[in-house]
């Protein structure tokens, strides 16, 4: 292969798709475009990949989209394919946000909580890819990972756990 398959855009399913798109409108600042409304939500967080000396780059961000659960399309039946539920308990996929420099893990906690979203942990720290996170589970069951990162010597808080 010479040119490796690449990640287009990740997205969640939600019974409300109209909703969740506000949801992470609010939550993250993002472009919430229905297409079309109530069916799926392309969620674009506008701006672009930085380069390691902090200037944008021409690639654009990624996008995030929302599915309506009872009607998953693309597929060749207008009404998609089953099951038409959000996946239940147990293990699935997380998604991963990096938080801006102009933002906070705190304050996306606490508009993600205010909006009905569950808090899964706050406040650690991963050493072996140097990162501060925090997560939550959205009103849908989708878990959302929050990720800064640690840079040069980080400064690991007392409070923090840490691995």
């Amino acid at each position: 292969m010479a040119y490796p398959n690449t990640l287009i855009f990740v997205d969640l399913p939600a019974e409300d798709p109209t909703a969740a798109g506000i949801f992470y409108a609010e939550v993250f600042g993002w472009e919430n475009e229905p297409r079309p409304n109530g069916l799926f939500h392309r969620l674009v967080p506008g701006g672009f990949f930085r380069h390691k000396d902090g200037s944008d780059s021409e690639i654009a961000n990624l996008h995030l989209a929302i599915y309506r659960t009872d009607n998953a399309r693309p597929y060749p039946d207008a009404y998609g394919a089953p099951p038409h539920t959000v996946a239940g308990p147990g293990r699935k996929a997380r998604t991963w946000i990096l938080v801006s420099d102009d933002d906070t893990p705190e304050r996306i906690l606490e508009a993600a909580e205010t909006r009905g979203a569950k808090i899964l942990w706050r406040d650690h720290f991963c050493k072996e890819f140097n990162g501060f996170n925090h997560a939550f589970m959205d009103p849908w069951g989708n878990e959302i990972v929050l990720w800064v990162k640690g840079g040069v010597n980080p400064v690991i808080p007392d409070h923090y756990t840490s691995e």
